[in-house]
């Protein structure tokens, strides 16, 4: 029951970033912020060719297409090592399942786009974050935890009520 429930989480990411990308795409012009908190975020419709925070973006793009599939590889190679290594451990799977749920939906971009379909946009003044999606804060927030639990590692999930 419990590896549904994992599976079940990768397929609401998953859904969720691919639905709210098919909104973006539908309701948003490219590059036209469309304000939702004044001074805080906007929805602005962006494709972002490269991978975390534009990298790779200015490679020429026969390079920066086998680059980052070759990247991508590579990181769900690493994610589903990591996950047959996170037997027992709740929260780490979780998290891995999180990072798979959202590389796959920016990888189904890739594929569609040529480009990841970005539009969350928070700034502060003339700071500007750079524009992000649903798979994006997957990724973080997976990455965040196993970072987390690498730094502060409980005993076992057991202890934390989490088996």
């Amino acid at each position: 029951m419990k590896d549904k429930l994992l599976w079940l989480y990768f397929a609401v990411v998953l859904v969720a970033d691919q639905i709210s990308k098919k909104l973006a795409l539908e309701s948003l012009a490219e590059g036209r912020p469309v304000s939702i908190v004044e001074g805080l975020f906007n929805l602005t419709l962006v494709y972002n060719p490269g991978a975390a925070f534009g990298m790779f973006a200015g490679l020429p793009d026969t390079q920066r297409r086998i680059t980052l599939l070759f990247v991508a590889f590579l990181a769900l190679l690493a994610v589903f090592y990591m996950l047959r290594d996170a037997k027992g451990d709740r929260i780490s799977q979780v998290a891995l399942v999180g990072i798979l749920g959202g590389a796959i939906g920016n990888i189904i971009d890739r594929f569609r786009f040529d480009a990841v379909v970005d539009f969350l946009d928070f700034y502060w003044g003339s700071y500007h974050w750079p524009a992000f999606n649903i798979a994006d804060s997957a990724i973080c927030l997976g990455v965040a935890v196993l970072m987390f639990r690498m730094l502060f590692p409980a005993k076992s999930s057991e202890a934390i009520g989490l088996n």
